[in-house]
């Protein structure tokens, strides 16, 4: 949902028993109905708006008011902090951007908790940083093979290799691939994910590593 849908949500129950037309003047049911519903539908929205009941009380029109004007402040910051994210993660020119899913967001947050790859010799040391590797149950002779994550190490890169896991398994047939075989193995989606966490990870290490691009298995 974007701000502009809510601007023209939040503004039809300012303009409290104004009809639809004078919101369609402001673009905002052209915008919202016009171009996506087709003209039969659009204009029944139209209808209906008009004849539902709205609020006439200043004091809630001027809090509304407010409201969408700090929401407006607040989309500009978070637009002019993602540009500048989205430069720096151009002028590292990471390998990182080429790997399907993963964009100038996730990347900067994935770097910046990494810091330079060469504090970890092994994919294993990144998975344990990540708190992505599983915990160990032994007792005596008894190890178990099914264990969980033991949820150490930066929550911010697991986090976020956790939503590139899920964005990449919608991408790259590989990952894709790997995902159904460990749901197909009964596992919880949750802990599929964490297994393609996993395999990303290690992708990960190894791109930063040689500073090489992402390249598809077929």
């Amino acid at each position: 949902m974007t701000f502009y849908f809510e601007q023209g949500y939040i503004g039809k129950i300012v303009c409290g028993k104004q009809t639809a037309s004078s919101l369609s003047r402001r673009g905002c049911f052209h915008d919202l109905c016009w171009n996506r519903y087709g003209r039969e539908k659009a204009l029944q929205i139209r209808q209906t708006a008009a004849n539902s009941i709205g609020s006439n009380s200043p004091a809630m029109a001027f809090e509304l008011q407010q409201t969408i004007r700090l929401i407006q402040n607040v989309q500009i910051e978070l637009d002019l902090l993602n540009s500048r994210i989205a430069a720096v993660v151009d002028t590292v020119q990471t390998p990182l951007m080429t790997i399907p899913g993963i964009g100038h967001a996730l990347a900067a947050v994935i770097l910046a908790e990494i810091g330079t790859i060469e504090r970890f010799q092994t994919p294993a040391q990144l998975l344990a940083f990540a708190g992505l590797e599983s915990s160990t149950f032994q007792s005596g002779t008894f190890s178990a093979n099914q264990t969980p994550m033991v949820k150490r190490g930066s929550t911010y890169l697991r986090w976020a290799v956790l939503q590139a896991a899920r964005l990449v398994a919608m991408r790259d047939k590989t990952f894709r691939d790997y995902l159904l075989k460990k749901r197909q193995e009964g596992k919880h989606f949750n802990v599929a994910l964490s297994h393609v966490g996993k395999k990303l990870i290690r992708v990960i290490f190894h791109m930063l590593q040689t500073n090489r691009a992402f390249v598809p298995q077929t």
